[in-house]
């Protein structure tokens, strides 16, 4: 909206500032910055009532928390101070409206979990299968929002490898009718998206580890993001070019303001619970961001602490029924297996955001591995 500032360029110079994606993609980050600091107070005391059963002392042991103490829902704050933040500086787009469906849309299948789990006093919110079910459609209908563009249809059959000058999969390459191209690539895409959102879910079980990790991944992923939308940094570096790929970048900068936020209430000791509202919305977004710029595998690098959360609650399920009963990890998600072995919770999150760090640097390197 705030960037048709730059039409009166000719009343006043420097209003063509408001064209520029970076200067765009800095005030979105201080909006979103500004308006979670104004509306976390209210916010929180209107959540304090909702709050959401712990894990039960008989599975947590001396690891659980007190429960019934710090409010959840907390990822209305995020969404609270980012929409209006990428609504007032985004350039409106196939690629930022898609990405927001996933965003609202996951939040929302989060939003009716923590409902059920709070009006309930249970821990048991959606069944996982419906659950799985409504994150799916919400990545189906950001898929539906991108082909509704056609000048979008032939890339979105494009997947790349972080090694690669080309696309692994497309049609020409391979060889295959687009038809069927494009189906592979729209599953795939769900995938991506439903994977990230539960990936992020699982990671959200200590205070602060679930949105440090998201931070510094979205910084990541937003400057790719900056890069796929310019087209002589893109041929420089053999990404692909996406246009209009530069305003998911100031989403993620959003993204990094409503965060920071978060994480100042959600430091430990926490004050305020993301919830599956925002769980499942970031990760739903962080995937539809990493598919909609044709970097799906350089999210699996950039976002390890995810993958590696998640694929340690799948093995330790299969080598529980394999094995008659048998554990692989003390306790998964893998964040718990270090707590049961001794390490304070605190050490535990300092050092996966180290490891989020890292997987961070790793993903940019791959963009010379070419």
């Amino acid at each position: 909206m705030l960037h048709r500032l730059s039409e009166l360029e000719s009343v006043w110079g420097p209003f063509r500032l408001f064209d520029y994606q970076t200067v765009r993609a800095i005030l979105a980050f201080c909006t979103s910055l500004g308006l979670g600091l104004l509306l976390a107070g209210p916010v929180i005391r209107r959540l304090a009532a909702l709050r959401q059963p712990e894990r039960s002392a008989v599975l947590m042991g001396d690891l659980a928390k007190e429960g019934g103490k710090v409010p959840t829902m907390g990822g209305l704050l995020i969404a609270a101070a980012v929409l209006p933040s990428v609504l007032l500086w985004a350039k409106p787009n196939t690629l930022i409206w898609a990405s927001l469906v996933c965003f609202i849309g996951m939040g929302a299948v989060g939003l009716y979990d923590d409902w059920l789990k709070v009006r309930n006093r249970s821990s048991e919110g959606i069944r996982p299968g419906a659950k799985l079910i409504g994150q799916g459609v919400c990545a189906l209908l950001a898929l539906g929002v991108l082909l509704l563009d056609p000048s979008r249809r032939e890339a979105a059959a494009e997947v790349w490898l972080p090694v690669l000058n080309g696309p692994l999969w497309n049609g020409a390459s391979l060889g295959l009718p687009f038809a069927v191209c494009l189906t592979v690539a729209g599953a795939f895409f769900v995938l991506v998206c439903v994977g990230c959102s539960n990936a992020v879910n699982l990671t959200d079980g200590l205070d602060g580890l679930a949105i440090g990790c998201v931070i510094i991944t979205t910084l990541v992923i937003g400057g790719v993001a900056y890069l796929a939308g310019h087209r002589e940094l893109a041929e420089y570096l053999r990404i692909s070019h996406v246009p209009g790929a530069g305003e998911l970048a100031v989403l993620c900068s959003a993204l990094v303001g409503g965060g920071l936020v978060f994480l100042w209430h959600n430091a430990a000791p926490a004050e305020l619970y993301m919830g599956d509202v925002g769980a499942l919305g970031l990760g739903g977004v962080l995937g539809a961001v990493a598919c909609l710029m044709h970097q799906p595998f350089l999210l699996a690098v950039v976002g390890g602490v995810f993958l590696v959360e998640a694929v340690s609650v799948i093995l330790q399920v299969v080598h529980f029924r394999r094995t008659g009963g048998r554990r692989l990890f003390l306790m998964t998600p893998i964040h718990h297996h270090f707590q049961k072995k001794g390490w304070p919770a605190t050490k535990v999150v300092a050092r996966f955001w180290i490891l989020s760090f890292l997987c961070g640097l790793l993903g940019l390197l791959t963009l010379k591995l070419r």
